[in-house]
């Protein structure tokens, strides 16, 4: 009566555990970018494991009156990454492949997506 019981329980709990909704899914490795800071020298900032479809406007190039756009994106993420030209996921875009794609100092972003 009580393995009965115990093993009732267990399923319960189970079941309980497959219906909560999961949390926000990232993608798994790092996406390095190049920028020119605001003393005029070039910094390379990483975003390790970032969240998957979700815009994420790079701070540091934000504001296109006010800074030159990001460049020489490396995809170390095992999801594609789309670049946009433009903050908040808009203008011209371009795919990297998920672990090896690249571009160099001519490829210009300001926002990336993840699939």
């Amino acid at each position: 009566m009580r393995l009965r019981r115990a093993c009732v329980a267990a399923l319960g709990a189970f079941t309980l555990l497959l219906a909560v909704p999961q949390s926000a899914s990232a993608t798994l490795g790092e996406f390095s970018y190049r920028y020119i800071g605001a003393d005029g020298t070039a910094h390379v900032r990483v975003l390790l494991d970032p969240p998957s479809r979700e815009c994420i406007t790079l701070e540091e190039v934000a504001d296109p009156n006010a800074t030159e756009p990001a460049d020489t994106p490396r995809n170390a993420t095992t999801s594609t990454a789309t670049v946009f030209t433009e903050p908040d996921c808009e203008g011209d875009y371009y795919v990297l492949r998920p672990l090896t794609g690249h571009g160099s100092q001519r490829l210009k972003l300001r926002s990336v997506v993840f699939s």
